[in-house]
């Protein structure tokens, strides 16, 4: 069963918070299929950890206006790769560096992207 209307939905609050903040490359992938945990992963760049936290900071602040609560963050701290999970949608903002490496599209490469509202 492919990700909800309403997941898509957050999905496209969370990118729009996410492109405010400069975010690059964005990506999301229906991973409803092979993780029990979650419908959509959302992908994100960020150039360092400054704009990293800036992200995730904007992405939690705007779906809490919309009622999206973050359930769990980790990696804020640090900023090279911040988890914000709100439940059937997860975000992961990644500094360049971490995300070359650790090539998340390509580790959950079966998965279908969903396309991100313009």
């Amino acid at each position: 069963m492919p990700a909800s209307n309403f997941t898509k939905e957050v999905l496209n609050l969370a990118a729009a918070a996410a492109q405010d903040k400069l975010g690059e490359n964005l990506v999301a992938l229906d991973v409803t299929e092979p993780f029990a945990l979650a419908e959509i992963f959302l992908i994100v760049t960020a150039k360092n950890e400054r704009q990293a936290q800036a992200i995730s900071d904007n992405v939690e602040d705007e779906l809490l206006k919309s009622g999206h609560k973050a359930r769990f963050r980790e990696g804020r701290e640090t900023g090279r790769w911040i988890l914000l999970d709100f439940g059937d949608l997860v975000v992961h903002v990644m500094h360049e560096q971490e995300r070359d490496y650790y090539s998340l599209e390509r580790l959950w490469r079966d998965c279908p992207v969903v396309p991100l509202a313009q």
